[in-house]
């Protein structure tokens, strides 16, 4: 176990910066971008339904985005703590960080679970008032929260390992579930091969399918590939010293990615005074500004672990590389999404079957009167 454990050590301590910042970033890049097809794929397919069903999956968008902001965020206080402690050679400390934040992901699902059971109707009906809506909305929301804990807990396990430095297990999990859904969706919203068409439910069993089998497999990668730390609940109890370190890291991290969330329900509110095409454009142009912002969370989630494991070993020039690194290629990859924004509006939307949408060179997306 010593010996699988000296060469993690090697490589976030000892490796040239910018091949280690590139070798933990891009499996994580990949996983992330990944993540955001999810949403993409599901959104695709649901505007082969009509308007309607669109803008039921754009108005759940908030809750979908402030489920991913608090259980990131917790996870950012599990990578900083795991990765720190394993800097400082304290292995107990990393195992309580990795099963305390399981124990955290557990509750977490749960909290949304009950939202899914008890809450989702009201949540449309605060938003619009079309019976068609809030029906799509339902059936949609209800069934991605009630099976949340397959979505936040693959993202746990994921960042257990990413916490090693063994990216590469994220990129093999994400990426199976995200095939997984963009194969169900078809066969599951339309009714292909036998099955039976189950419309805007059937997208969301495709999405919570994927994620449950993403879950699963990283969940065997961190049994069987990670000699590191030891995820065993077995007698856990929880640590309330051990929370409160996730959270003095993670908290913020929570708050600042909510805020977001909290923007696109406010925005929906005052679009859907107009029109629900209108909420459907801006829920497609968040979804599609995601493939931007996603590489850079991509990109932060590589930086971490580097970032802590070298403050835990008392290395501030590796850590000092690396974030100025990392925030030089966070606004390459910003500019590159503005640019394909910019120059390539009217092809992205005509994915969603936007013929009637137009971009005007006043950088404002209009709906025509057809």
């Amino acid at each position: 176990m010593s010996e699988n454990m000296k060469p993690a050590e090697n490589k976030m301590g000892t490796m040239p910066v910018n091949r280690l910042l590139i070798t933990m970033s891009l499996p994580m890049i990949i996983s992330m971008l990944i993540q955001a097809m999810y949403n993409i794929v599901d959104s695709i397919f649901v505007a082969q339904i009509g308007e309607e069903a669109l803008a039921a999956v754009s108005m759940a968008f908030p809750i979908q985005n402030l489920l991913i902001a608090v259980c990131t965020g917790t996870c950012v206080g599990i990578n900083a703590l795991l990765s720190r402690s394993l800097g400082e050679q304290n292995p107990e400390q990393a195992r309580l960080a990795a099963v305390n934040g399981i124990f955290l992901g557990i509750l977490g699902s749960a909290a949304f679970a009950l939202f899914g059971v008890f809450g989702v109707e009201a949540f449309f009906r605060s938003q619009t008032d079309d019976p068609l809506i809030i029906s799509y909305g339902v059936q949609y929301l209800r069934i991605c929260m009630v099976f949340s804990f397959g979505c936040i807990l693959e993202i746990t396990f994921e960042r257990i390992i990413q916490s090693t430095g063994r990216t590469i297990y994220n990129m093999y999990s994400q990426g199976a579930g995200a095939i997984t859904n963009i194969i169900l969706d078809p066969i599951m919203i339309f009714g292909l091969f036998g099955f039976p068409a189950m419309g805007i439910s059937g997208a969301a069993l495709a999405t919570v399918i994927g994620q449950i089998l993403a879950m699963c497999l990283s969940l065997y990668f961190n049994l069987t590939k990670n000699t590191d730390v030891s995820i065993s609940m077995r007698g856990f109890k929880p640590d309330r010293h051990t929370i409160k370190l996730i959270y003095i890291v993670g908290f913020p991290s929570i708050v600042m990615l909510s805020i977001s969330s909290v923007m696109t329900y406010c925005i929906n509110l005052i679009l859907i005074a107009f029109s629900a095409t209108a909420v459907t454009v801006f829920g497609v142009y968040y979804k599609l500004q995601s493939f931007v912002f996603m590489p850079v969370f991509g990109l932060n989630n590589g930086m971490i672990p580097i970032i802590a494991y070298n403050y835990g070993a008392r290395n501030k020039k590796r850590v000092t590389r690396t974030a100025r690194l990392s925030i030089m290629i966070a606004v390459g990859i910003m500019l590159l999404g503005f640019s394909i924004f910019q120059f390539f509006a009217a092809q992205l939307l005509l994915m969603f079957k936007a013929s009637h949408i137009c971009w005007k060179s006043e950088f404002r997306l209009c709906v025509s009167s057809v």
